[in-house]
């Protein structure tokens, strides 16, 4: 049973290079099948973690791997739907873009800091998870933009910011740290108690 949360992790992993390789090869005929794989890679990730909490098994070296195979799954996702929709995708460049450049400026802020990548797991985050799921089944899909492309953009670059937030207010290095709000009573010496089925 200790061993659940690394294997759902492992099955992430996986996934990713053959979702890539799927999109690559097989294109527009296999879109319903890269859709199947994105859901049931998202319902390893939610069980993962509560099965981890469930049998004490949440640590810190979890919950690093955890983060950086979300990190893998999701953008062989994002080059999927590139393979598939590339005039869709160039044409929403600057959306794109600001994703990227907050991304990477939580991991520099976050190293810069404390040496280590930032794996807050935060509440915002995983909304944005939600919206980036729901932009990308338009996407890969339907061929569809639109609303839910804007709304992950708006997501992503607010739940960004409650990172650099998160960061900037920890007195040292944490997972799972749920918000910018957390962070600040953590700094001022006050501790949360995790539940199960959330960080």
């Amino acid at each position: 049973m200790k061993n659940i949360p690394y294997l759902l992790i492992l099955i992430r992993f996986i996934l990713a290079p053959i979702i890539l390789l799927t999109a690559y090869f097989k294109g527009g005929e296999c879109r319903f099948l890269i859709l199947f794989l994105m859901y049931f890679g998202l319902l390893t990730d939610i069980f993962d973690g509560i099965i981890a909490r469930k049998v004490g098994v949440s640590s810190e070296k979890l919950r690093r791997l955890d983060s950086q195979t979300d990190l893998v799954f999701w953008l062989s996702l994002g080059f999927a739907a590139y393979f598939l929709n590339p005039g869709l995708i160039k044409s929403e460049w600057k959306g794109i873009a600001l994703i990227f450049c907050m991304e990477g400026l939580c991991y520099i802020i976050s190293w810069l800091k404390f040496g280590k990548e930032t794996c807050t797991h935060a509440w915002l985050s995983k909304l944005w998870g939600l919206s980036l799921l729901l932009a990308l089944t338009y996407v890969i899909g339907f061929q569809q933009a639109g609303w839910a492309f804007y709304l992950t953009v708006a997501l992503g670059f607010i739940s960004h910011l409650d990172v650099i937030l998160i960061i900037l207010l920890l007195p040292k290095w944490q997972y799972d740290v749920p918000s910018c709000y957390h962070a600040w009573k953590i700094r001022k010496g006050k501790q949360r108690k995790k539940s199960i089925f959330f960080n």
